[in-house]
């Protein structure tokens, strides 16, 4: 339209490809009718606490019940940062701040994601140490990660652990445990970098403020996070987690 001569702007006919304008001031026309442009709507950040059964998208078909659902009354359009199926709940950023969205979840930054695990059997410190060290999955390694032994139930025979990753691959908690014969039984996100989930009821969601919003981005323009490891305790129930 524009090598066609058919676009104005401020009344003068626009040459040039690419031609940058206010929105908020400069009216652009096209055959001499304006173009409307709404006001980008101001940046919105929350964090839900996604429950069990709820799946984290827009939209889909064979999905009755979305985070989408959870959110209806913020009464401003916000998307999913990132994924958590269907059977994982937790901490679960939501926005439409596209280009923080882009940040926090590229793989290039490495912003640390921790995992609650309540993974099946008793999980011994060789395990957890390979869990640590990474583990080789059908897509390559994974990066070294975090992990923290929290305790043994042998009511269940499970062992609850914390796992810090700092990438995204689909279903990554799940397929590690897999892999070193420790399928999980729960999972829950409890932290996003910086970001603690606490006492944020199932189901229920809040705004992030804005230190937390500028500690998150900082994190993800941060290129010195370096993964690190920290053994669990082979120690069943009763036992003091080593250091």
């Amino acid at each position: 339209m524009i090598a066609q001569g058919r676009v104005t702007v401020n009344g003068k006919r626009v040459d040039q490809q690419g031609m940058r304008i206010n929105p908020a001031t400069d009216q652009v026309r096209v055959d001499g009718g304006l173009i409307v442009m709404d006001a980008p709507a101001a940046p919105v950040y929350i964090m839900v606490n996604k429950p069990v059964g709820c799946h984290s998208t827009v939209s889909d078909r064979h999905a009755s019940f979305t985070v989408m659902d959870l959110v209806q009354e913020l009464g401003t359009r916000v998307y999913p940062v990132g994924r958590l199926d269907a059977l994982t709940s937790g901490l679960l950023l939501m926005t439409n701040d596209g280009d923080f969205a882009y940040k926090v979840t590229h793989p290039r930054y490495h912003v640390p994601r921790t995992y609650r695990v309540r993974a099946r059997g008793f999980v011994t410190r060789e395990t957890a140490t390979r869990l640590a060290e990474g583990i080789e999955l059908t897509d390559g390694m994974t990066l070294p990660a975090e992990v923290k032994y929290i305790d043994y139930d042998p009511a269940t025979a499970c062992t609850i652990i914390e796992i810090t990753i700092y990438e995204g691959r689909n279903r990554q908690v799940r397929r590690m445990f897999q892999a070193v014969g420790h399928p999980v039984k729960e999972l829950s996100r409890i932290a996003f970098g910086s970001l603690l989930l606490r006492d944020l009821a199932s189901g229920t969601w809040r705004k992030l403020r804005p230190p937390e919003v500028s500690s998150l981005l900082n994190e993800a323009t941060t290129t010195s996070n370096s993964p690190g490891t920290q053994p669990a305790n082979d120690r069943r129930k009763g036992s003091k987690p080593r250091s």
